[in-house]
């Protein structure tokens, strides 16, 4: 009998008594063994990792599924180097970018800051001109009107004594 194959039903201690005397041990006891590792090796054949074993073996396919496996990681991890390489120069341009930007806006801001000074002072001694000049004016003091803040209170002063 073949390991894996089903053993015989009509196999009993009784048929087999010639074994018996040649391998020092009584007919039944053989049969008894017999029957036993018979069981045991169609529980082994029945497991579902002996079928596994049995129908899994494509060793070659296997292989080139797992270097196909193996190349397409490759190609991805390499396609993601890339784009991350992208991404991080992308970052560092707009980061770059927007620096330049901050600082070019940061001056143009302190120019704007420097001409209203420059304006204020002027308008300020517009102002003081227009004060000096009022009491030597032909024109009637009357018709023009000033704001009263712009007024300069050193004339003023100088005019109520």
């Amino acid at each position: 009998m073949m390991p894996g194959q089903i053993p015989d039903p009509s196999v009993t201690a009784g048929s087999l008594p010639s074994l018996g005397p040649l391998a020092g041990i009584s007919a039944t006891t053989l049969t008894e063994h017999l029957k036993y590792a018979d069981l045991c090796n169609l529980g082994a054949m029945l497991s579902p990792l002996h079928l596994l074993g049995k129908l899994g073996k494509r060793t070659l396919p296997i292989k080139a599924e797992k270097d196909e496996e193996d190349e397409r990681r490759k190609r991805r991890r390499e396609k993601n180097k890339v784009a991350a390489a992208r991404c991080r120069n992308k970052k560092k341009e707009r980061t770059e970018y927007l620096q330049r930007e901050s600082e070019r806006l940061e001056m143009m801001n302190s120019e704007l800051k420097a001409q209203i000074e420059e304006l204020k002072h002027e308008r300020q001694q517009l102002i003081l001109m227009l004060n000096r000049h009022r009491p030597t004016c032909i024109v009637s003091t009357d018709s023009i009107k000033t704001p009263e803040k712009e007024a300069n209170p050193l004339l003023e002063q100088a005019e109520a004594k």
